[in-house]
């Protein structure tokens, strides 16, 4: 198993503008390709203009396919043309995670 840790940060102001569009455009298709993520959360203390996503894998083999599913769909193309196009984000740091082997999820 592996998790694909992601940190998404907005403009100052923009984090509930990005979030609502997402949901409105993104969350059903990226859901549909990926699973449900663990966690889908905006930081409550800190950067407060960044959210982070978590999502379970099988192994690096599943995430590339379910990945590449997801860059197939013209939905979630035209997601991101919306995303880009409103242009709310500033940085995205992905970190992929192993858990140790005393942790069982």
């Amino acid at each position: 198993m592996i998790f694909d840790h992601r940190t998404y940060t907005c403009r100052p102001g923009t984090i509930r503008k990005h979030l609502a569009l997402y949901e409105k455009h993104g969350w059903a298709i990226q859901s549909q390709h990926l699973g449900k993520p663990v966690v889908y959360a905006a930081t409550e203390t800190g950067d407060v203009n960044a959210y982070i996503h978590i999502w379970v894998y099988e192994d690096a083999a599943d995430r590339e396919a379910k990945r590449a599913a997801l860059q197939a769909d013209p939905a979630w193309a035209e997601y991101l043309k919306l995303s880009a196009e409103a242009g709310y984000l500033i940085s995205q740091c992905n970190q992929i995670l192993k858990p140790v082997p005393f942790f069982k999820a």
